[in-house]
């Protein structure tokens, strides 16, 4: 009975921060739900590896960016297409403090101009602020491969940027 409840404990404390990190992985609210269910499930499955490593916040967070990378690799006829405009902000949530300091819909404009291993990089290091180590373990590349992908993706978004000159 412990086990469970240190797992709903893990999970309720985490899934805002998911939502809003797969959210800018996707831009997009309804598969940013679908992803964290699936990465929730995953770590349900694997709860207890995630509860015996080292950091469990990370293992967690490569589990739903891994959720991510597979939604990106299926075949285009397999996806859902979505339609319509995205939100300003997402539905109220307990946790509105990022809510304050990230004006989404430029920051998602801008994100989606990158390819999707080079926003999980983005997301990884400089919105959720893991190191290029940790970046590089839970994508599962080298650190010299996150360190690329960032610099890239960054000039990208510096290029693409409305206020850049």
């Amino acid at each position: 009975m412990a086990t469970t409840d240190d797992f709903h404990t893990f999970v309720a404390a985490r899934l805002d921060r998911w939502r809003r990190s797969a959210y800018l992985m996707c831009d997009d609210w309804h598969l940013a739900d679908d992803l964290v269910g699936d990465a929730v499930m995953r770590v349900c499955q694997h709860w207890s590896r995630v509860r015996r490593s080292d950091n469990p916040d990370a293992y967690a967070q490569k589990i739903l960016a891994r959720c991510w990378l597979t939604e990106r690799r299926r075949a285009w006829w397999r996806r859902e297409r979505t339609t319509g405009t995205v939100p300003e902000t997402g539905p109220v949530t307990a946790h509105r403090q990022d809510e304050r300091v990230i004006d989404r819909l430029p920051l998602a404009q801008l994100l989606e101009t990158l390819g999707p291993r080079q926003r999980a990089a983005v997301i990884l290091r400089y919105y959720l602020d893991y190191s290029v180590e940790e970046t590089a373990g839970i994508l599962g590349v080298t650190p010299s491969t996150v360190r690329g992908q960032c610099t890239r993706a960054l000039e990208q978004l510096r290029n693409t940027s409305p206020t850049s000159t």
